[in-house]
């Protein structure tokens, strides 16, 4: 399918909606302080707005169902109306309500002290209270619409009749305060439409009233109104912790798409607009391609192209994705390559053989593994059946590292063997304590903080009166990422070459020197960083790499939580809280200091094939696939390509073949830039000087100029060094 024909007039309208972003996006920088590193919200700072919490008496702290339903309905009642003069929807949030407007979370009776020394031992992030990481089902919304919703909510309450009505009351509450909203909003396109005195606007607004209108007294009908449903949900979802995640959103809106088209009531620019306006509501994660669950039918239609055509054109950070496997059309690839090569990034690529083979391997079939979207930041989940909490549990290895270390010299006649033993015994406690604290989070976090939002968008919590992280739906399956593999395996392998093979340090030396931050030893430093590191193809780290890999996977897949059986599901990912996870973490022996970054994901090293001629981006690739953790969840390759060697490589052509053979290899997800090296130096030494530049960070993309220093260095050491 050819790129959409843009009329004048719809390219001013995205035009305008970009340029309003770029200007909210230097508000929300300047408010958190000169810098926003996590996902490009889509909030505008509505600086008046104030919101008074009612605390459980006796509390400073929000918890529960009731409670919290009560404040959020009045929290969506009384945020402010928003309409872009330019936009097809209505609708924005304000910030994040547990973060912004009130203290809301784990009550202090149920907060798992106990466990807290072994989580500040081994530097971990144990999940525990964690919220929203999981998949909705918007079909759902789309055949109840909102007041539907609220009918299932007093049917289910009626029928079920629980002793504790808690759980009911917050979403009945949740459900009004979100109508309250699409009321509100109704009511000011209305007014704005009778003050408008430019016809387009007047008719604009009107529009939008209408489709309000709709969602007041029922399900969507049009493709405008799927697209406002989508519009109300972002605003709501991520105002309730942050949430994120739509799901197949080409398949999802396909039917209402075409019908529209049919009737000619829809043109397909009216749609790359209408979809322009959802992507500026905010940047919600979703998929596009892929196969149908008996694997017989590819998912990628017309609506697809149109998709990837919106977030194009309107040019500010997005989260798409598009579903690669074998066998797939490659039209669909092809275009999303040619728009990142144009505007230095766009959709990241979801493979399919790592993500359903090992899906697989956890004992489900291929028709739900093929079901699973890329909907967060690494991850993916079924819609609406599977509570995972991916990327929010992270278990630093460079910490067990530390410790088998110290451990390993106190004992005395230090080897590898016994570094090895140790390192096993102290990952296995930190695996240990994960499990027992996800036991905690069963128990606890339905109490305090329930999917308020999200458990009208899953198949299970509003019939059976079950907040989905305990027993809403029907797959549980909780993840832990392990974080600093190369960091770990570059140490074992600069210990075995240094210390063990060439004999040029004793154990002692070298330990000494670790323990002493390197201070007067930059030598040895770099004879212990300057081995060949994992990925180098001559490295003794990548055996080492994927031992650690193997250990960690089998140990986490044996230890289910302790109390409920609860499966654990092994991942290896570090967002890019790369500097915040080593700043704790002491010197390592691969020559890293104490308080430098650890490494990315299963990623190695930036600069880890120095000297190597026949460096290609097609190195990191393959170690990034040989060290998948390999169940099913997302161990992305963050591939950072100098725009001129990729025209002088193939160009998309080259791409497509590497985002292949990576899928082959058995590779999760690709993060793609192709900017060049001097644009990418130039922004990092002034960025406001590149307003526009949008970067693929790790699993999100950013305005690069919203990023702090070190953030922007993470990318910038990924392109050069």
């Amino acid at each position: 399918m050819k790129p959409v024909v843009l009329s004048q007039d719809i390219t001013g309208r995205i035009a305008a909606l970009r340029e309003t972003k770029k200007n909210e996006n230097n508000k929300k920088v300047a408010q958190f302080g000169g810098a926003y590193n996590t996902d490009d919200h889509g909030f505008i700072c509505f600086d008046d707005f104030k919101f008074t919490p009612a605390y459980p008496e006796g509390y400073e702290i929000m918890f529960g169902p009731r409670c919290i339903g009560e404040n959020l309905k009045r929290f969506f009642a009384e945020m402010p109306v928003y309409i872009h003069p330019q936009s097809a929807l209505a609708g924005a949030w304000a910030g994040f309500f547990n973060r912004d407007f009130v203290n809301i979370g784990l009550r202090p009776e149920d907060e798992p002290k106990h466990l807290y020394a072994t989580h500040e031992k081994y530097g971990l992030n144990p999940g525990i209270g964690g919220m929203n990481h999981l998949g909705p089902d918007m079909e759902i919304g789309f055949r109840l619409g909102y007041p539907g919703l609220l009918e299932k909510i007093r049917h289910y309450r009626k029928k079920n009749a629980p002793a504790g009505a808690d759980f009911y009351a917050g979403e009945e509450a949740t459900v009004e305060g979100i109508l309250a909203y699409i009321e509100n909003h109704f009511h000011y396109a209305q007014k704005m439409a009778a003050e408008a005195t430019d016809p387009w606007e007047r008719e604009n607004y009107t529009n939008i009233a209408q489709s309000l209108k709709n969602l007041l007294e029922g399900p969507p009908k049009t493709f405008r109104d799927v697209c406002q449903f989508l519009a109300v949900f972002q605003s709501a979802d991520r105002t309730y912790f942050g949430g994120g995640g739509l799901q197949q959103l080409d398949e999802l809106i396909r039917l209402y798409y075409e019908a529209d088209v049919a009737a000619g009531i829809l043109t397909d620019e009216e749609a790359v607009w209408m979809l322009a306006s959802l992507f500026y509501n905010d940047t919600h994660y979703s998929q596009l391609g892929g196969q149908s669950p008996d694997g017989t039918r590819e998912l990628t239609t017309p609506i697809s192209f149109i998709i990837l055509q919106a977030a194009h054109e309107l040019a500010i950070p997005h989260n798409l994705a598009v579903r690669v496997f074998e066998g797939s059309d490659d039209k669909l690839l092809r275009r999303a390559l040619e728009y990142i090569v144009e505007k230095g990034t766009g959709p990241c690529f979801s493979l399919s053989k790592g993500i359903e083979e090992g899906y697989m391997k956890q004992g489900h079939p291929i028709e739900l593994a093929r079901m699973r979207a890329n909907v967060g930041c690494n991850w993916v989940a079924l819609p609406g059946i599977e509570y995972p909490l991916q990327d929010v549990t992270r278990l630093n290895m460079g910490f067990v590292f530390h410790h088998a270390l110290e451990d390993t010299m106190a004992g005395g006649d230090p080897d590898l063997d016994k570094l090895w033993a140790n390192f096993s015994k102290h990952l296995l406690e930190a695996v240990k304590c994960i499990a027992e604290g996800y036991d905690w989070h069963y128990e606890v976090v339905s109490r305090n903080t329930p999917e308020l939002v999200l458990n009208l968008f899953c198949h299970g919590p509003i019939e059976r009166g079950v907040n989905c992280a305990n027993g809403g739906v029907d797959i549980l399956n909780l993840n832990v990422d392990g974080t600093a593999l190369a960091t770990v395996a570059d140490s074992f392998a600069a210990i075995e070459q240094r210390v063990v093979i060439e004999k040029k340090l004793t154990w002692e030396e070298m330990h000494k020197t670790v323990r002493n931050n390197f201070k007067d030893a930059e030598p040895i430093r770099l004879m212990l960083k300057n081995i060949p590191r994992f990925g180098h193809p001559e490295s003794l780290a990548l055996p080492w790499a994927l031992r650690i890999r193997d250990e960690f996977v089998r140990q986490v897949n044996e230890t289910p939580t302790p109390k409920y059986n609860i499966r654990v599901v092994p991942g290896l990912f570090s967002h890019g809280e790369i500097y915040g996870y080593g700043k704790n973490l002491p010197a390592t022996p691969n020559g890293r200091f104490d308080g430098d970054p650890i490494s990315h994901s299963n990623e190695p090293d930036p600069g880890f094939a120095s000297g190597v001629v026949s460096f290609s981006p097609s190195l990191k690739a393959t170690a990034v696939a040989q060290a998948q953790p390999g169940m099913g969840n997302s161990a992305p390759l963050h591939l950072d390509v100098d725009t001129n060697m990729i025209k002088g490589a193939g160009g998309v052509d080259a791409l497509i073949a590497l985002v292949h053979t990576h899928n082959q290899m058995g590779g999760t997800r690709i993060n793609l830039n192709c900017v060049t090296a001097e644009q990418i130096l130039a922004a990092h030494e002034n960025p406001d000087a590149y307003p526009d530049l949008v970067i693929r960070v790790t699993g999100y993309s950013a305005f690069f100029s919203s990023l702090s220093k070190d953030y922007r260095q993470q990318v910038v050491d990924r392109y050069l060094r």
